[in-house]
């Protein structure tokens, strides 16, 4: 969905409305038209829009069935949720709880949102599992200055490379799964505190990667893999680091390379492509898989294709 343009208040509260939360909007400058532009991206139980309206306004609303996580690319967003006063900038984010009366009392001018929908019983789902324990506090502001908060934005950016790159790929269930999921995951990890623990044994470690060689083009994200492990995510990460020298992720994308590799020396059908039999073993980022694969076997995969070298 996108949307650019429009010169009339309820017309522009409709469409936001529709591409995110329902809600009242008013303008705060007498006389202000709206300079609406919307980009609305829906990803399995996340959806990802960008929004600005152009002209100062407040917005009134209560997040039914999801979370809100509004991140302002520019200017800024002030707003009260819970109790809670929050003014975010560039490098912020506010979240808001949902089925709650939440306010943003002031939306400057120029602000532009990422704004992260993230249906309710999904994400709590994913607290569990990251966490590894029950714990759903989030906070009302997430600081993205922070590794993790900083690498919850690379990854946002990058789904939203790969939705440009290949407009129909991210449509495919699996693969809006595992972006959702790899998502959902980061952003547990960006705003909840590092618990402590004893170190995970190596035979944890074990369960995992037989369960990834089992199959590897499953769609699997950091809470997948902490779920099987009986772990939170964070310690099954320093897990691998230790034992492995890899991260988790990493792991599973070397399993996936080896798979592609000797599918393409044993030959396959004329029709058949390379990113045929990437998207088989699991991988939705054929621009990525390509570098690592070369970086891997020393030659593209259109080469082992063909049968050139590797």
């Amino acid at each position: 969905m996108v949307v650019t343009g429009t010169g009339d208040w309820h017309e522009a509260e409709h469409v936001v409305s529709d591409a995110y939360f329902p809600h009242v909007l008013t303008p705060l400058t007498a006389g202000s038209e709206p300079h609406l532009q919307v980009r609305a991206l829906p990803l399995g139980a996340l959806r990802l829009t960008r929004i600005g309206w152009g002209a100062e306004v407040a917005v009134r609303t209560e997040h039914p069935g999801a979370y809100a996580v509004n991140i302002p690319l520019s200017g800024r967003i002030e707003s009260v949720s819970g109790g809670h006063d929050v003014v975010s900038l560039p490098g912020q984010a506010s979240v808001f709880r949902p089925d709650t009366t939440a306010a943003i009392t002031r939306w400057t001018e120029g602000c532009e949102i990422v704004g992260v929908k993230l249906d309710r019983d999904y994400l709590h789902r994913e607290l569990d599992r990251v966490l590894g324990r029950p714990d759903r506090r989030l906070p009302a502001q997430v600081d993205l200055s922070t590794a993790e908060g900083a690498s919850w934005m690379a990854l946002l950016r990058s789904v939203v490379e790969q939705v440009r790159e290949g407009e129909t790929l991210w449509q495919q269930p699996v693969v809006a799964e595992q972006l959702s999921g790899a998502l959902a995951s980061a952003f547990v990890l960006a705003v909840m505190p590092e618990e402590s623990g004893a170190a995970v044994r190596p035979r944890i470690v074990k369960r995992v990667i037989d369960r990834i060689h089992e199959d590897p083009a499953q769609a699997w994200t950091a809470a997948d893999m902490a779920e099987v492990a009986g772990v939170s995510v964070r310690r099954l990460q320093e897990g691998f680091r230790v034992y492995v020298g890899m991260s988790p992720r990493d792991y599973v994308l070397d399993v996936r390379l080896g798979r592609i590799h000797a599918e393409l020396i044993g030959g396959v059908p004329s029709e058949t492509s390379v990113t045929d039999v990437a998207m088989r073993w699991g991988i939705t980022h054929t621009g990525r898989f390509a570098a690592s694969y070369r970086r891997k076997y020393g030659v593209a995969p259109s080469a082992t294709l063909r049968g050139v070298a590797g």
